[in-house]
C-alpha cells in the first residue's frame, strides 16, 4: 500500500511517500526549483517520491493533504467577516486544495479518473504531531506541536500509544509562539521568512534585559496554554499577509508587530542598520520568554500525561536552544524531534496519520536518519564531472576507494582545508547532516569567519555545528543523549572548549550532531580519521550552499565549490582539490 503525502501552496512545500508503513522518500520542493523556501505546488518532489518508489501516480492508494478545510470552521467564519482580504486570500488557497486533483493530474499528464487514490485532509498540526510520534522510538509519548498558524491554529497537544493518538487541546489564531518569534524577529530588523534562527543566534550575544515588557507581549495561563498582549501585535486585525502560493518565489509575511511594540521597546531596526545592543538584549529577552513560556507548558503537559518522552513538531520545534535546555527544565527524559520539524515536514505527518490514525495499521517504522532525499550513483557523478567545468579548471581530479577518501579528506581537514562534501541521499529538512556538508577543522578559533568570508557571507553572529561521533558525545558535551538531527543545543564542556572553539557559540553551547557508524558510516568514517589524526572527534559542520538552497545534485556542488574558495569537493568517490589552495595557515 502506498502513501503519498503532499504540503503545498505553504511554505517549505514537500511531498513524502510511504509503502506498507516504511518511508521510501521525502524532500522538499526547494531542493529541485532552487527557491528557498518555495512554497506553490511541489510537483518535482512528488516526480522524485513517486520514482523512489517505482510506481506512477495512478498506482498511490492514498494521498494526504495536511490541510482540513473544516477545521475550525467557526473561527475562520468569524475572522473572514473581519478581514475579508485575508478571507479572500485564503479562499484561494482552498480553492487550489480543492483542485489537488485535477492539478496532480495535469502535472502528470494522466486522466483524474485515472487516480484510484484516496484522498484524507488531515488537520495541519494533527499531521506535525504524527510526523514527530509516529515516526519516533517512543511506543507512547506526550506530544506538542507549535508554530506560526496552520488551519487557524498555532498549537496543539495530546499524548501517543501505539498506532494512535489523542488530541488534548489546542490554542486558535491570533495567539501564537510563532508569531511572537516573528513578530519580534521583524521589529529587531529580520524581515526575511525564515530569519527567526538568525535571531535565536543573535540571542547567545545580548542579556535579557526586557524580560517585564516581555511578559506583557506573552503570558502563560492555566494548564497547556498561553496568551498574547495583543496590543503589540496586528495580525489579529489585519491579518497575517502572506504569500504561499507561488513556487518560483521565497515567501514574504507582511510586519507582524504593532506601533505600540514600538512605543515601548523603541523604534523598530531597519534591516540595513547596524545591529546594536539594545537590538542584541531584545534578542536575548525574546527568546528567554520563549522558553519561560515553552517550559511551563511542557511541565504541564507532563503533569496532564506522565509521560517519560516527549515529541516535539512544528517551526518551534526547530528552536534548539530552547531544546537543549528541556532535560534541566522539565521533568522529561526523553526526546524526540524529527529533521524536518516545520511545514515540510507535514508530508510525512499526514502520511503517516493516514496509515495509523485513520487505517489503524501497527507502527514498524523509526527515523533513525535523515537521508531521504536524492541520491546519485558514482557513474552519474563521474558523468557530471566530466561535463563540468573541473577539466578545463585545471584541477586533480582522482577517484579512490572509499576508505581512503575517509583518510584523504581528513587530512585536507587537518592541514586546514575547506572540505565540500556530497554523498549519498540528501538530507531530509533544513541542516545538512554529513551527505551535503561542508566540513572544516572544529580546532580552529578563526574557521568560523573564515568560512563566512570565504564561502557563506552571512552574519557574523551565526554560529555553526559540530558533528561529533555518538560515542564521544559524553566527552565533549555536558549531555551525551543522541541528537542525530541538529535538533538540540549542548553546553560544550569547559575543558573542552578549546579544543573545538570553532564550532562553540559565545553562549559556550553547540547545536551537535551525533553521528552513528549506522546511520551514516561514510560521515563516521571521515569524523573518525580525522579524530586519529588529531585526537579530536569532532568536525565542523554547515550546509552545502551559498545563500540558496543546500545543494542536491552534483552539478550543483560543483558549482558552488568552483565559484567560492573550498579547497577541496568530495563527490561520493571522486576527490577534486585547487591546486593552487594550500589550506589556511595555523
Amino acid at each position: 500500500m502506498y502513501i503519498l503525502g503532499i504540503n503545498a501552496y505553504h511554505g517549505n512545500a514537500s511531498a513524502a511517500i510511504i509503502a506498507d508503513g516504511q518511508l521510501v522518500a521525502a524532500v522538499e520542493e526547494e531542493r529541485f526549483n532552487r527557491v528557498k523556501y518555495a512554497a506553490g505546488f511541489p510537483a518535482a518532489a512528488i516526480r522524485y517520491c513517486l520514482d523512489a518508489a517505482g510506481i506512477t501516480l495512478c498506482e498511490v492508494d492514498h494521498i494526504a493533504i495536511p490541510r482540513d478545510p473544516r477545521a475550525r470552521l467557526g473561527t475562520k467564519l468569524l475572522y473572514a467577516l473581519r478581514m475579508p482580504s485575508f478571507a479572500l486570500e485564503r479562499l484561494k488557497v482552498m480553492g487550489q486544495f480543492a483542485g489537488i486533483s485535477e492539478t496532480l493530474a495535469k502535472a502528470f499528464d494522466v486522466s483524474p479518473d485515472s487516480i484510484r487514490a484516496a484522498y484524507h485532509h488531515i488537520e495541519h498540526h494533527q499531521a506535525h504531531l504524527g510526523s514527530a510520534f509516529f515516526v519516533s522510538p517512543f511506543d507512547q509519548a506526550a506530544l506538542l506541536s507549535a508554530d506560526g498558524l496552520g488551519d487557524f491554529a498555532s498549537t496543539m497537544w495530546g499524548s501517543g500509544q501505539g498506532h494512535r493518538m489523542h488530541i488534548d487541546g489546542a490554542i486558535a489564531f491570533p495567539h501564537s509562539l510563532g508569531m511572537y518569534y516573528t513578530a519580534v524577529s521583524q521589529y529587531l530588523g529580520f524581515r526575511k521568512f525564515g530569519d527567526e534562527y538568525k535571531v535565536m543566534g543573535l540571542a547567545a550575544y545580548g542579556e535579557p534585559d526586557y524580560l517585564e515588557e516581555f511578559r506583557r507581549i506573552v503570558f502563560p495561563t492555566r494548564g497547556v496554554g498561553f496568551r498574547l498582549g495583543l496590543k503589540y501585535f496586528k495580525h489579529h486585525r489585519s491579518g497575517p499577509e502572506m504569500s504561499w502560493r507561488d513556487a518560483d518565489k521565497t515567501p514574504e509575511l507582511g510586519a507582524m508587530y504593532s506601533d505600540y511594540m514600538a512605543e515601548r521597546l523603541g523604534p523598530a531596526r531597519d534591516p540595513a542598520a547596524p545591529v546594536e545592543k539594545a537590538h542584541r538584549d531584545g534578542a536575548a529577552t525574546l527568546q528567554a520568554r520563549l522558553e519561560e513560556i515553552l517550559f511551563e507548558m511542557l511541565r504541564a503537559l507532563h503533569a496532564r500525561t506522565g509521560q517519560e518522552a516527549v515529541c516535539l513538531a512544528g517551526g518551534v520545534a526547530f528552536n534548539c536552544v530552547a531544546n537543549g535546555k528541556i532535560f534541566d527544565e522539565t521533568p522529561f527524559k526523553k526526546i524526540f524531534v524529527q529533521p524536518a520539524a516545520g511545514d515540510a515536514g507535514l508530508a510525512v505527518g499526514a502520511a503517516y496519520y493516514v496509515h495509523h490514525q485513520i487505517l489503524g495499521q501497527p507502527r514498524s517504522f523509526v527515523m533513525e536518519n535523515a537521508y531521504w532525499g536524492p541520491g546519485y550513483s558514482q557513474e552519474q557523478i563521474r558523468s557530471a564531472v566530466a561535463a563540468s567545468r573541473l577539466q578545463s579548471a585545471g584541477l586533480e581530479i582522482s577517484e579512490l576507494h572509499e576508505n581512503a577518501i575517509a583518510q584523504e579528506a581528513a587530512k585536507e581537514i587537518a592541514a586546514g582545508k575547506i572540505l565540500g562534501w556530497f554523498q549519498g541521499r540528501a538530507e531530509w529538512g533544513p541542516r545538512a547532516l554529513g551527505n551535503r556538508s561542508i566540513v572544516a577543522d572544529p580546532r580552529r578559533a578563526d574557521m568560523k569567519d573564515i568560512l563566512n568570508a570565504r564561502i557563506k557571507h552571512r552574519e557574523m553572529f551565526r554560529p555553526f555545528a559540530p558533528s561529533v561521533l555518538a560515542e564521544c558525545t559524553g566527552e565533549y558535551f555536558e549531555k551525551s543523549y543522541p541528537c542525530p538531527f541538529m535538533t538540540q543545543a549542548y553546553s560544550v564542556r569547559p575543558e573542552k572548549r578549546d579544543a573545538i572553539p570553532a564550532p562553540t557559540h559565545v553562549d559556550g553551547t553547540g547545536r551537535l550532531q551525533t553521528v552513528t557508524r549506522e546511520a551514516n558510516p561514510r560521515y563516521w568514517a571521515l569524523i573518525r580519521e580525522f579524530g586519529n589524526l588529531t585526537g579530536v572527534p569532532v568536525v565542523l559542520n554547515t550546509s552545502f550552499n551559498d545563500n540558496e538552497p543546500i545543494v542536491c545534485r552534483p552539478e550543483e556542488a560543483i558549482e558552488c565549490f568552483l565559484r567560492t574558495k573550498m579547497d577541496v569537493l568530495v563527490l561520493g568517490d571522486t576527490l577534486v582539490r585547487k591546486p593552487e589552495s594550500t589550506g589556511v595557515p595555523r
